[in-house]
């Protein structure tokens, strides 16, 4: 089964830092553009990072300069350091792959499970 491992969610408090890693899981030959989203209660998921495969990347607003997205294309895993994280930062956070190649054939728009970023004041 391919898929998408999210993890390094969890509490922390404003101002820490959270670093959340998303690997393609099972026979994964390579992945395309790579994304972080987040999802707050009642809203709709929202772009936060992406990185295409040859290390361009893009920000929302609201995170450039405290958040840097990275990726291993060896390993194929993507990855999002939070600094200076805020209240308004507590949210679902999801990784997403624009396609995968694998051994089932090509695969578009695989998402992972989310993991829970909660910032306390």
């Amino acid at each position: 089964q391919v898929q998408l491992v999210e993890s390094g969610g969890g509490l922390v408090q404003a101002g820490g830092s959270l670093r959340l890693s998303c690997a393609a899981s099972g026979r994964v030959y390579t992945v395309g553009d790579m994304g972080w989203y987040r999802q707050f209660p009642g809203s709709q998921r929202e772009m936060v990072a992406t990185i295409a495969r040859d290390f361009y990347t893009n920000y929302a607003d609201s995170v450039k300069d405290r958040f840097t997205i990275s990726r291993d294309n060896a390993k194929n895993t993507v990855y999002l350091q939070m600094n200076s994280l805020k209240p308004d930062d507590t949210a679902v956070y999801y990784c997403k792959a624009d396609s995968m190649g694998t051994q089932y054939g090509p695969l578009t728009d695989i998402w992972g499970q989310g993991t829970q970023v909660t910032v306390s004041t």
